[in-house]
């Protein structure tokens, strides 16, 4: 359903799904600032920062339902239901996640529970962590010397990975990018070893990309695990050789205002 000539002042209440993009509040689109500038009400996550909050009406309402590792704050079918209370009410919502929320955000989750009620929605793209923070990594996704897929793999296994086609993953000319992975790095080394990947396959881990605190742990894939014991969540987890061009390619200091 298309929704383009939508307006805050909706009667019958509406969700917009917003991607909030990796980090970086200059990564928005001009449409999630639009929205967001809009809400009545805001369901944000974790990693939304408070920059991006900073640009709500002061009459929005925030809703805090984030979600840090090993703890829900919020249990997934509530959060669902507050959307579909607030878009009851007449309320324009806004419902702001990391990245974007289509992968590996639970955004479809969301958004069915308002299908089923008959809400009207949309869906506002954002930047993904495995693209926004690659890129402030200085590590390309694809290039022609070093890798000509890239497939991007939830890091939350079920026991010992049986869940991923790992045989399918070990090839020396794909780039991995694995989401919410740092407590499965073991698995994840032992996974792609066992199934013929090298283990001097190069590697990297992004903790906080595209922000000021961003740190990039480099190493090979026998060094995932201790490399993954250095880092912090949230963290992005990057298989292949063309992690090595980060020492040539790392634009982003951090430290610096850019």
């Amino acid at each position: 359903m298309s929704h383009s000539s939508f307006t805050p002042d909706n009667e019958l209440g509406f969700v917009s799904l917003v991607g909030a993009g990796p980090g970086d509040p200059d990564l928005l689109t001009v449409k999630a600032v639009k929205r967001i500038r809009t809400a009545d009400v805001i369901v944000f996550d974790r990693l939304v920062s408070q920059e991006i909050l900073d640009l709500a009406s002061p009459t929005a309402e925030l809703v805090y339902v984030g979600k840090k590792l090993d703890h829900h704050f919020v249990p997934q079918d509530e959060i669902n239901q507050i959307l579909v209370d607030q878009a009851k009410l007449g309320k324009h919502v806004v419902r702001l996640k990391g990245g974007d929320p289509f992968i590996f955000g639970r955004g479809g989750e969301e958004l069915q529970s308002l299908a089923v009620e008959n809400l009207p929605f949309e869906v506002v793209p954002g930047i993904t962590a495995a693209v926004g923070c690659t890129a402030y990594a200085g590590i390309p996704l694809t290039h022609r010397d070093h890798a000509q897929s890239v497939q991007f793999i939830t890091g939350h296994l079920k026991q010992h990975g049986e869940d991923i086609d790992w045989p399918s993953l070990a090839h020396s000319n794909h780039t991995l990018v694995f989401y919410m992975g740092l407590k499965q790095c073991p698995t994840i080394q032992a996974k792609l070893i066992s199934n013929g990947l090298a283990d001097s396959t190069p590697c990297a881990i992004i903790e906080r990309g595209a922000t000021p605190q961003q740190r990039v742990l480099s190493g090979s894939l026998q060094e995932l695990p201790a490399l993954a014991e250095q880092a912090e969540s949230p963290s992005l987890i990057v298989v292949g050789s063309v992690t090595e061009l980060h020492q040539q390619l790392a634009w982003f200091k951090p430290e610096l205002d850019v």
